[in-house]
């Protein structure tokens, strides 16, 4: 008899939750993995401080989360009783370290870029300038082997390198491979970098959006550059309904726009499906423009060069038959998208940026733009409140960046979004989504795509008074999922209501998200009339696998594999091996984008632990008694079919510390990890 709401795992793999954790605690110990005395005493009790938004419901109400729950929770949220608070949203108060803080002495960058006699602070340096000395104060390698050195021929980061041994000789000189320096010379890994140059255009205001100006003074706004956040909520007034985009002159960005590099040749193997029926997204607009790209192409001159678009005219995104990895907060990063593309993933999205922020040169805001030569169909997400914001931001990007596709997202339901008027709340100010829909793709030469929810509050659907707009706005693709603001992801997707949505939206393409976790969930879902499902925790299934666009949200954090899955048709009980595999694909990619020296190592370490929070939540095919586990089931405790597959089930900070430092070495004497996001899931 299964339980209700609980995974039905097979009872020989079934345990307790003091025997799961003293079981991992005794082959800690005898595979050395934590040290002796305090730190093994730690781990025996570590359980008991699982933060509550970890914990099993079925406990009694204050003491799943013991005394780790009081601090975990906002004391501002709500005044219901102490131990009936619920993990909800972001963990706002949690410890914070920054990567640079964790080197106390470090050296100075000129001797690390081998340029001694350029030290930009000169005498008053702060940092050391003997090597040696440095050497005697850094902590131990991690490891025999560097791989930025095995890849690329060459560390940039010298003796920092937490790996240094590999490269660095006793003569303090680093060690270069010229055979393999050459064979990537000349080859941009990552685009869409933010160039000193144009970050100060940026910050100077000094950028032109004569685009954005031109159809902002049809909605009756002064044509000012852009500026921060408050101004752009100071300046924002409510313009004219039935504005057409056909009205931008020609324009284009300042020349001294600092220029991607040139572009590295698509990787060989990407196999493309024979389809008969394709789907291609293109903007319905009639754009009078004609702008120049600023970005630099090589290879063989097509007509695309030469003849100018025609005013009804836009690039074209085939997605025929794609997987498409969905962007995803925080862990949907360069390196995890790397990860999805070697299982199977055809289209990829860098995580939501803030338009305001892009339009002042923050570097942290453009990170989240970058794109691997990998990702041969990659798009971005944009968020923001007001239209001239967000359509100077469109111009930005459309003259700056090299994507294929630009999505607005309008089904972020957290606070800190929404109270600014962003994200889900311009669902319920039409006047502002319609000008900002309208203004970005007056502006892009790519297909524009938008991302909705229901509604607002819980029982007041608006999904379906927007929909029929959104195409003549200018919207090439919309997903809807089935939930309001107010519901977030804690109660069930509204089917029926997306079936009436994918109606109304005919014939511009619609997509379902919600509450899919399964192939006999999509088969139900697709007699809806969806062009596809999104499914928020595990994947997006289509309508019709030649036609249908199929984007995946957190079902890859847990199941980055479940691409591979999608295409072959099966369920795959992956073994514990092959799962830590994936991790050190990861944290080899982690080292290559972010560093391998201290900062780059803790870095990687942060992001790995953020995906580790997703992973523990899959349960192996092999130890379910029946397949595959459903969207309302949460994982009991069970005993894996070795040690390493049972750490992984483990949903106790210190057990992802211990797979880290596998992988990463010892953690940092001050090292502190809470997860960004209290998951009630499984509550």
């Amino acid at each position: 008899m299964e339980a209700p709401g609980v995974a039905p795992i097979k009872a020989q793999y079934l345990t307790t939750k003091e025997g799961f954790h003293s079981y991992l605690d005794r082959e800690g110990k005898l595979r050395n993995n934590k040290g002796v005395g305090d730190e093994a005493e730690k781990n025996i009790s570590g359980y008991l401080n699982e933060p509550s938004a970890k914990s099993r419901k079925v406990e009694e109400d204050g003491k799943a989360g013991g005394l780790q729950e009081v601090a975990n929770e906002e004391t501002s949220d709500s005044k219901e009783p102490q131990g009936r608070k619920r993990a909800r949203g972001q963990n706002k108060s949690r410890p914070y370290m920054n990567p640079m803080h964790y080197e106390k002495d470090r050296l100075c960058p000129s001797i690390v870029q081998e340029q001694a006699d350029k030290c930009f602070f000169g005498s008053q340096c702060r940092f050391l300038h003997n090597v040696k000395e440095y050497l005697a104060r850094k902590p131990p390698d991690l490891g025999d082997s560097c791989v930025l050195f095995e890849t690329f021929g060459k560390c940039i980061y010298g003796a920092t390198c937490r790996f240094a041994g590999a490269h660095f000789g006793e003569d303090c000189k680093n060690v270069v491979n010229a055979d393999l320096l050459k064979k990537w010379e000349g080859k941009l890994l990552v685009k869409n970098g933010l160039s000193k140059e144009l970050q100060q255009q940026l910050r100077k205001k000094k950028v032109s959006f004569d685009r954005s100006n031109e159809y902002l003074r049809h909605l009756g706004k002064p044509s000012h550059a852009a500026g921060s956040r408050s101004q752009a909520a100071g300046t924002s007034t409510v313009g004219e309904k039935g504005i057409t985009n056909c009205s931008a002159p020609k324009g284009s960005m300042e020349e001294g726009l600092s220029t991607p590099g040139e572009q590295v040749p698509e990787v060989v193997g990407m196999s493309q499906k024979d389809i008969s029926v394709p789907v291609i997204l293109e903007g319905p607009c009639q754009q009078a423009t004609q702008v120049e790209s600023v970005l630099k192409t090589v290879g063989t001159v097509t007509d695309e060069d030469i003849v100018k678009l025609r005013p009804w005219e836009k690039r074209k995104l085939d997605l025929q038959g794609k997987l498409y990895l969905a962007p995803l907060t925080t862990c949907g990063n360069l390196p995890f998208r790397r990860i999805c593309k070697r299982y199977g993933a055809d289209i990829t999205c860098g995580e939501m940026a803030v338009c305001t922020n892009l339009l002042q040169g923050q570097s942290s805001e453009w990170a989240l733009l970058k794109r691997h030569y990998t990702e041969d169909l990659f798009g971005v997400q944009l968020e923001g409140a007001f239209p001239d914001t967000m359509t100077k931001c469109a111009e930005l990007l459309n003259q700056a960046v090299e994507v294929d596709f630009v999505d607005i997202n309008v089904g972020c339901p957290i606070d800190l979004v929404c109270k600014k008027g962003g994200g889900c709340a311009l669902m319920s100010r039409t006047n502002k989504f319609e000008q900002i829909v309208r203004g970005v793709n007056s502006v892009l030469d790519v297909p524009l795509t938008v991302k909705i929810r229901s509604g607002v509050q819980e029982k007041i659907n608006l999904a379906h008074k927007i929909i029929p707009s959104l195409r003549e706005w200018g919207a090439s693709l919309v997903t809807l999922h089935g939930r309001s603001r107010e519901q977030r992801y804690t109660k069930v997707a509204d089917w029926e209501y997306i079936a009436e949505c994918a109606q109304i939206a005919n014939p511009m393409p619609l997509f379902g998200n919600g509450d899919i976790l399964s192939f006999e969930d999509a088969n139900r879902a697709m007699q809806t009339g969806v062009s596809g499902i999104m499914i928020a925790r595990q994947v997006i299934y289509p309508l019709f696998l030649q036609t249908a666009v199929l984007p995946v949200y957190r079902g890859a954090l847990i199941k980055p594999w479940i691409f591979t899955e999608i295409k072959e048709q099966r369920h795959w009980d992956i073994s514990s091996g092959q799962r830590f595999d994936i991790l050190k694909d990861f944290t080899s990619y982690g080292l290559e984008h972010w560093g391998s020296d201290t900062q780059g190592v803790e870095k990687t370490r942060k992001f790995l632990l953020e995906w580790l929070s997703f992973l523990c939540r899959y349960i192996p095919a092999g130890l379910l008694e029946r397949l595959p586990q459903r969207i309302n089931e949460r994982p009991p405790y069970y005993m894996g079919r070795d040690y390493l597959e049972t750490l992984m089930a483990s949903q106790n900070v210190d057990d992802w510390i211990k797979i880290s430092e596998m992988l990463l070495g010892p953690v940092p004497s001050s090292f502190t990890f809470l997860p960004k996001h209290k998951a009630n899931s499984y509550k």
